[in-house]
């Protein structure tokens, strides 16, 4: 333990792992993400921390003081060698930082060094994570589909700022009908199978396009089974929702997210090659919005990337970051010789759309010479 000041006062800093809150504190928690304003991104909730905990045994939370209002504030984070640290769930989780009240007076500095923290590396900071911004290296924008307002808002927006892409997308769905069968989606289907479908899918697209397969990691496997099971009534901030397209009942596309009450995080999504000429997962997407719009769902989070579908389907964006915050010392630098260069790389070529293009392709070329 460790105490740093808060408002004049010793506040003490309890590190535990995830699944060591007691009800209290995650309902603090709750609380907190509540009256900071920002979009409550499952990622952000402590159901999802806590289920991180259950398959990664870095897994930490910093819960900062206590008392009579209880905690003000949760910092989750995974510990490495060296104590060298990351978001929670880094490499699969699409927002991070603290959760904090605003009562806290703490720096960056303080909260690593109670955690014993020589570093703490993310990539998707939300914008609100003040306490980290400063250390960011780059800023990215994550598009959003705004359906607050009703799904017949939304597509009017669609029709009004893309028109020919709504129209081709619609189109396509009506000569899916015709020439393979009856179109039916699923919003929030339980059947294991076609979870296990659509991992297999996306491994699929990974190998095709040279990356590295997320889902041949066993906790990130297992991670997305897990919160699979989790339901709304009890994960109500963060649980999995697990959307399918069928034809003639045979899955064509398929995606699975995490929602809280009013977010719907975008995560993996994935399609049967087989019909790529319809367009499926834009498909997939707008029955998605839709559906979703129903549910009570007001804001569908597409996730940081460039992407063309993105691009047609978003009504806005919200701002992450991505850096590291480092404590001065030794360890400092080891981690800037670790990290910086490889960071530095990816934004050079991020940056420059030919290069980019070119590393696409290569990336491909490496995934079709795997799979021979």
């Amino acid at each position: 333990m460790s105490d740093v000041r808060v408002r004049g006062a010793a506040a003490r800093i309890r590190v535990v792992r995830p699944g060591e809150l007691d009800a209290g504190e995650i309902e603090r928690w709750r609380e907190l993400r509540a009256l900071s304003g920002a979009p409550a991104n499952p990622f952000m909730e402590p159901e999802f921390s806590l289920a991180v905990g259950r398959v990664r045994p870095g897994a930490r939370v910093a819960v900062i003081g206590g008392g009579r209002g209880g905690p003000v504030g949760f910092f989750p984070y995974e510990r490495g060698p060296l104590g060298q640290g990351r978001a929670i769930g880094f490499g699969v989780s699409d927002s991070q930082g603290p959760v904090l009240s605003p009562e806290h007076t703490l720096t960056a500095g303080e909260l690593l060094s109670a955690c014993s923290l020589s570093s703490w590396e993310f990539d998707n900071l939300e914008a609100g994570g003040g306490l980290f911004v400063p250390d960011a290296a780059e800023a990215f924008d994550s598009p959003v589909i705004d359906i607050g307002q009703g799904y017949e808002a939304y597509e009017a927006v669609l029709r009004a700022g893309s028109p020919k892409f709504f129209r081709t997308t619609t189109a396509k769905e009506r000569r899916l009908a015709r020439q393979a069968g009856e179109v039916r989606f699923v919003f929030d289907e339980r059947d294991p199978a076609a979870l296990r479908t659509l991992m297999a899918w996306k491994s699929a697209q990974y190998r095709r396009t040279g990356r590295r397969d997320r889902f041949a990691k066993e906790w990130i496997s297992t991670l997305v089974q897990q919160l699979a099971a989790d339901r709304p009534d009890s994960a109500p901030g963060c649980s999995g929702v697990l959307s399918v397209l069928y034809v003639a009942d045979r899955p064509v596309a398929a995606h699975f997210g995490l929602r809280s009450r009013t977010v719907l995080s975008c995560w993996f999504p994935a399609y049967d090659t087989g019909f790529a000429k319809y367009s499926p997962g834009l498909i997939l997407h707008l029955r998605m919005a839709e559906a979703a719009a129903g549910a009570g769902i007001g804001l569908l989070d597409l996730g940081r990337g460039a992407a063309e579908y993105k691009d047609a389907l978003k009504t806005g964006e919200l701002r992450v970051y991505e850096g590291a915050s480092v404590r001065r010392g030794p360890r400092a630098a080891l981690y800037r010789l670790s990290r910086e260069p490889s960071r530095r790389a990816h934004s050079f070529v991020r940056n420059r759309p030919k290069l980019a293009g070119y590393a696409q392709r290569a990336l491909s070329q490496v995934g079709r010479l795997r799979d021979r």
